[in-house]
């Protein structure tokens, strides 16, 4: 008898290990394929000499009004520079010297360079709606316009670099202002323009301005940074141009209220700032001469010059404290409180002591003399006993 036992199909089973394997290489493959955002690849832009200067035109610089700059002025391969004053250079000026077409040379490098950097974001056409942007290389396909309130975060590194890409015009609105925090500094801004950039009415503007065309600044708007143009003019009025310390940019500091808008434009950095940011700073450089803070009352002819530096004002508490902060000699010198020189003791000169002469002995009146008129000597009343008893026996 045979038996029909029916076939059962076999089972085929996975390993446990090889389906943990092929988990991790689809997983692998899965984050491979996931787009993620670009890191930064930003690189500080290399001005050269043209680094010195706060504004730098191609044909010529016009001034109106009450403007300071802190850096140099300069101008090539065009001559004409007009407004100086009123307007204030605490730099030097250059007019189509050496100095002016070597740094005109050095801007065409710079301008290439930011140019040539890849890009990390796409920038809009509109900006400053409150947006926050981090560092890298943002790019826009025309021209950019800032509305409002631009914050560049540097997410607490003071080396982090922005470079905006804008290959038409760049125009700021009024009261629109590029703010700095986190570290953020001001010398690691760039703005490349292919056309030209004209920064609003009383607006606060912060970085290096490249433009291919011209820079017009209009009335009461400053620039922590730099105004240079390639091959056209740069136009000025009633504006303060400086650069703050490296690393030290933060939101209501030089871009919002500090130098910016505060310090310079009203007489707060030009007054205090000469002994600690003075004109590399930004502080009396932006608002010195103008105001008559570090130019002819601080720095210049007071605080450092007379009492501070000069004296040990600056250095112990005179051109910071009060030298400069209020405006001259009194405080430099002096240091309000003690704070400048101290007065040298007088010296204490014993006096000599006096010689003593020793008195001379008085000499004592010799005994038996008569002293007004009364017998004094016991040897005369004698005599006179002995004489009175003679009488007396004679008469008897």
């Amino acid at each position: 008898m045979t038996l029909n036992i029916p076939d059962v199909p076999l089972r085929r089973t996975t390993p446990v290990w090889i389906a943990a394997v092929l988990a991790v290489v689809i997983a692998a493959v899965v984050v491979a394929v996931t787009p993620t955002q670009a890191k930064a690849i930003a690189t500080s832009v290399p001005l050269g000499t043209a680094g010195s200067f706060g504004v730098l035109a191609g044909t010529t610089v016009t001034n109106t009004g009450d403007s300071v700059i802190s850096q140099d002025l300069g101008v090539s391969p065009g001559t004409a520079i007009t407004g100086f004053p009123p307007g204030v250079v605490l730099g030097e000026q250059h007019s189509a010297d050496a100095v002016a077409l070597q740094a005109q040379s050095d801007l065409v490098v710079a301008y290439d360079d930011a140019a040539g950097q890849d890009t990390d974001f796409a920038l809009d056409s509109g900006i400053g709606n409150g947006e926050t942007l981090l560092p890298g290389v943002h790019t826009a396909e025309s021209g950019v316009g800032l509305t409002g309130d631009l914050v560049l975060d540097a997410d607490g590194d003071p080396s982090a670099v922005w470079v905006f890409q804008i290959p038409e015009a760049l125009t700021t609105a009024s009261a629109s202002r590029v703010l700095l925090t986190n570290g953020a500094s001001p010398c690691n801004v760039y703005w490349q323009i292919g056309s030209s950039a004209t920064i609003g009415t009383n607006s606060t503007f912060v970085g290096t301005i490249m433009a291919l065309t011209s820079i017009s600044v209009t009335t009461g708007a400053n620039i922590d940074g730099r105004a240079l143009a390639r091959n056209a003019a740069v136009t000025l009025d009633t504006n303060n141009i400086f650069l703050s310390a490296c690393g030290t940019g933060t939101t209501g500091g030089a871009a919002t209220g500090g130098a910016a808008t505060g310090g310079a434009a009203t007489g707060g950095a030009a007054t205090g700032g000469a002994a600690t940011g003075g004109a590399a700073t930004g502080g009396a450089a932006t608002g010195g001469a103008a105001t008559g803070g570090a130019a002819t009352g601080g720095a210049a002819t007071g605080g450092a010059a007379t009492g501070g530096a000069a004296t040990g004002g600056a250095a112990t508490g005179g051109a910071a404290t009060g030298g400069d902060t209020t405006g001259g000699a009194n405080g430099g010198e002096t240091g309000g409180n003690g704070h400048g020189k101290p007065k040298k003791p007088k010296k204490h000169k014993p006096k000599k002591p006096k010689k003593h002469k020793p008195s001379k002995p008085k000499k004592h009146k010799k005994p038996h003399e008569r002293v007004g008129g009364y017998v004094s000597d016991h040897k005369d009343h004698l005599e006179e006993s002995v004489q009175h008893e003679g009488q007396h026996s004679r008469s008897a």
